[in-house]
């Protein structure tokens, strides 16, 4: 019997594709803008991401408290802290570095994203959200560290 197509609650896909026209509206700017407004949308793009880069270690963290029993509460407690540890460094390094680290970042975040879904603890359809919208930022970030 084939498996049911996964759905996306609406307000997830529509909320996370918003999400991701800072991404791409600053990315563009880096590129098409020169001088101190092009500068401006790098350093939007790496604070925007950077927010982001820390939504996603406070999901973790949520997940981490809703999940039944204490057996590993610290250690993924401890790591939803990593991404805005991450972000915090990237705002203090130089725009091409901090763009680069910020990708990378929300890149990884998919692997304890697939991990808490195979655990149950994440919803089955959050994988399906999150790869493209992960993908997309990484792109977009890479894009303004290049420009």
């Amino acid at each position: 019997m084939p498996l049911a197509p996964l759905r996306i609650p609406p307000a997830a896909g529509w909320l996370g594709a918003a999400g991701l026209l800072p991404f791409l509206g600053l990315a563009i700017a880096t590129l098409v803008l020169g001088g101190a407004p092009g500068a401006t949308a790098r350093a939007a793009v790496l604070a925007y991401g950077a927010v982001i880069l820390s939504f996603l270690g406070g999901i973790h963290w949520g997940l981490a408290i809703a999940a039944p029993g204490p057996a590993r509460l610290a250690g993924w407690l401890g790591l939803s802290v990593v991404p805005s540890l991450l972000a915090w460094v990237a705002l203090l390094l130089p725009p091409p570095g901090g763009l680069l680290l910020l990708a990378a970042a929300i890149a990884a975040m998919l692997v304890p994203d697939r991990r808490a879904t195979a655990a149950g603890q994440a919803p089955a359809w959050s994988p399906a959200l999150r790869l493209p919208l992960s993908a997309a930022a990484a792109c977009a970030l890479l894009l303004a560290a290049l420009a």
